[in-house]
C-alpha cells in the first residue's frame, strides 16, 4: 500500500507540475478539473486509516435505498412512500467507530456505526447517495461531488430506466476510465420473467460493453426478495479488501486529467532554432541598429588617428580640424563618465527595418510550427516584445563596447619621433644652410665652418636626410595604417555582432527557447503523470 501511495504521489507531484508549467498557456476551462483532482487527492491520502467508500447511486425508483438497507442489514434508509427520493447522503461504516474524519471530508451528515461482521472486512463504509436526477439542484451537486471521490461505485438501475441517456451520457461514460471499478445493479429483476431478465441484462451488457464499460461487473438483484444479493455483497467486500483501490481510483483520475492536458500540449515535436536562424536574426538586427556605420567609423577613424599620429608633423596639423568620425557618432568617447546616454547613429533605413521583420517572422514561424495556439501565442509575445526597449538596450550595447582603439597603435610612437627627427635634421640643415647668408647681410665677422661627409655638405645631409625620412616613413605608416583600420574594422564587427547578439538573446532568443523548453517539461510531465 505503501509503495502504491508513493507512486500514487509521484503522479500527483507530475500532473500538477504540469498544470503550474501550463498556466496561462492551456485554456483554465481544461486545466481546473486537473487542478482540482490534485486538492481533492491530496486530501484523500492525507487522512488516515484503511477504509474503503462505497457508493450506492442511482435513479428515482431504481430502488436504491432499499438494496442500501439490504446490504448493510439495516432499515437506517427510508425507502417508497415514506421519502421518494433520498434527500442526502448517508453512511454505514463497519468496525468499531466512524471515521469521523473521512465522513467530514465527504461531508456526509447521516452516519451510523454497527459491528464488524465476518463476511464484511473491517473498514468498509456504504453510501447511499441521493438520486441523480433529483429536481433538486443541491441533490445532483452532491452526486457530482462523492461520485469523484469514492473509492468504488454501484449503479442501481431498474429494468424500465435502466439504458436511460441521463445515466449513460452523465455518468458511466464520462467514467468509463474507472470501469474497473464500478458495478451496475439491475434491481428489482423479481419483476421480469426468466426470458425478460435474460434479455434484459444482455441487452444492458451490451450497452456497457459499447460505452467502453467492459470490465464493469454487472449483477441482477432484487432488494425486496434479497436475490442476487450475496454476489453483489461479495463484490463490495473484495473491494473493501483490496488496500489498494483508493490508490487505483486516483491513478485513473489522474490518467485521465493528464490526458485530457496532454492533448491541449499536442504531440508533434518540439520545434528547435538552429544556429543558422539565430545569427540570421542577428546580423539583421545589427545592420538594422547601425553596426555597419560604426564599423565604418572604426575604419575612418583608425585612419584619421594613424595619419595624425605618423604623418609628417608639417602637414597633418591641417587633419586636426576635422572631427574624429567615431566621436561624431558619440562613440569611442575615451575614459570617464560622458553625459550622452544614446549614441548618435541614424535610424534603421525601411529595407533594414523590412529585413529586421522579416527575419523576426522567420524565428517565430519556425519556433511555433505545431505548438499549441497559447503556446504559440506567448512565444509570439516573447519574440515581439517592447521594440523601444529592445532598441534602448541594443544601442546601450554598442555605446558600451570595447572597440578596441586603444590599443594595437604602439609603433605610431616610434614613428612619431623619427618624424620629429627628420625635422629637427631639416631645421637644423636648413639653418646650417642659411647662416652664412644671414652673416653676410648682417656683416658679421664670424665664419661658419663647412663640414663635409663622403663628398656631400652635411647640412645638404641633413635636410635630404629629414625630408627623406618624412617622405618614407609617411608612406610606409600609411599602408600600415590601412592595414591596421582594416583589421580594426573586422574585429569592431566582431565585436558589435556579439553585443548586439547578446541583447537579441536575452529579450528574444531566450524567452523563446524558455517557452520551448517549458513545453517539453510539460510534455514530459504529462508522461510521468500517465
Amino acid at each position: 500500500m505503501k509503495a502504491e501511495q508513493a507512486t500514487l504521489a509521484s503522479r500527483l507531484t507530475a500532473l500538477d507540475r504540469v498544470v503550474d508549467l501550463s498556466r496561462g498557456r492551456v485554456p483554465d476551462e481544461v486545466l481546473a478539473p486537473a487542478d482540482a483532482l490534485i486538492d481533492r487527492a491530496g486530501q484523500r491520502l492525507a487522512i488516515a486509516g484503511d477504509h474503503t467508500v462505497v457508493a450506492l447511486a442511482g435513479a428515482t425508483g431504481s430502488g436504491k435505498s432499499s438494496l442500501f438497507n439490504a446490504l448493510s442489514e439495516t432499515e437506517f434508509a427510508k425507502p417508497g412512500v415514506t421519502r421518494p427520493t433520498t434527500s442526502e447522503a448517508m453512511a454505514v461504516a463497519w468496525g468499531t467507530q466512524a471515521p469521523t474524519r473521512l465522513l467530514d471530508w465527504l461531508q456526509v451528515g447521516g452516519r451510523h456505526v454497527i459491528p464488524p461482521r465476518s463476511t464484511v472486512p473491517d473498514g468498509l463504509v456504504l453510501l447511499d447517495l441521493p438520486d441523480h436526477d433529483s429536481t433538486e439542484a443541491a441533490h445532483r451537486v452532491t452526486v457530482d461531488r462523492l461520485v469523484k471521490v469514492v473509492d468504488m461505485l454501484v449503479w442501481v438501475v431498474d429494468p424500465q430506466k435502466y439504458a436511460d441517456s441521463a445515466l449513460h451520457d452523465g455518468y458511466l461514460k464520462p467514467l468509463a476510465g474507472h470501469a474497473a471499478l464500478m458495478v451496475v445493479a439491475l434491481n428489482q429483476v423479481d419483476r421480469l420473467n426468466p426470458e425478460q431478465r435474460r434479455a434484459t441484462m444482455a441487452d444492458l451488457r451490451r450497452l456497457l460493453d459499447s460505452e467502453g464499460l467492459a470490465a464493469t461487473r454487472l449483477v441482477a438483484v432484487s432488494a425486496l426478495r434479497g436475490e442476487g444479493l450475496g454476489p453483489l455483497r461479495e463484490l463490495i467486500a473484495d473491494a473493501a479488501r483490496d488496500k489498494e483501490i483508493t490508490a487505483r481510483r486516483f491513478a485513473a483520475d489522474i490518467a485521465r486529467e493528464a490526458a485530457l492536458v496532454g492533448e491541449a500540449l499536442g504531440s508533434g515535436p518540439v520545434p528547435t532554432l538552429s544556429r543558422g536562424d539565430v545569427s540570421a536574426l542577428h546580423a539583421s538586427v545589427a545592420e538594422a541598429s547601425g553596426v555597419p556605420v560604426v564599423t565604418e567609423g572604426v575604419l575612418q577613424a583608425w585612419r584619421h588617428r594613424g595619419t595624425l599620429a605618423t604623418g609628417w608633423p608639417l602637414i597633418t596639423w591641417l587633419r586636426r580640424l576635422r572631427p574624429d568620425p567615431l566621436r561624431r557618432l558619440r562613440i569611442d568617447r575615451g575614459p570617464g563618465p560622458t553625459e550622452v546616454a544614446r549614441t548618435s547613429l541614424p535610424k534603421a533605413t525601411p529595407v533594414q527595418r523590412a529585413r529586421l521583420d522579416a527575419a523576426l517572422r522567420q524565428v517565430i514561424e519556425l519556433s511555433t510550427m505545431g505548438l499549441p495556439r497559447g503556446w504559440a501565442d506567448r512565444i509570439k509575445a516573447a519574440a515581439r516584445s517592447d521594440r523601444g526597449v529592445l532598441a534602448d538596450r541594443i544601442d546601450a550595447a554598442i555605446g558600451a563596447t570595447d572597440l578596441r582603439m586603444n590599443s594595437g597603435h604602439g609603433w605610431w610612437s616610434v614613428v612619431t619621433v623619427l618624424q620629429w627627427l627628420g625635422i629637427v635634421a631639416v631645421l637644423v640643415g636648413g639653418g646650417w644652410l642659411l647662416a652664412p647668408l644671414v652673416l653676410a647681410v648682417l656683416q658679421a665677422p664670424v665664419e661658419v665652418p663647412m663640414l663635409v661627409w663622403q663628398g656631400w655638405p652635411l647640412p645638404t645631409l641633413l635636410v635630404l636626410g629629414g625630408v627623406g625620412i618624412g617622405v618614407v616613413f609617411g608612406l610606409l605608416s600609411r599602408v600600415f595604417v590601412e592595414a591596421g583600420a582594416r583589421v580594426k574594422q573586422r574585429q569592431a564587427a566582431q565585436a558589435l555582432t556579439a553585443s548586439v547578439a547578446s541583447v537579441v538573446d536575452t529579450e528574444v532568443i531566450d524567452p523563446i527557447r524558455a517557452e520551448l523548453t517549458r513545453l517539453a517539461e510539460a510534455r514530459a510531465a504529462v508522461e510521468r503523470a500517465r
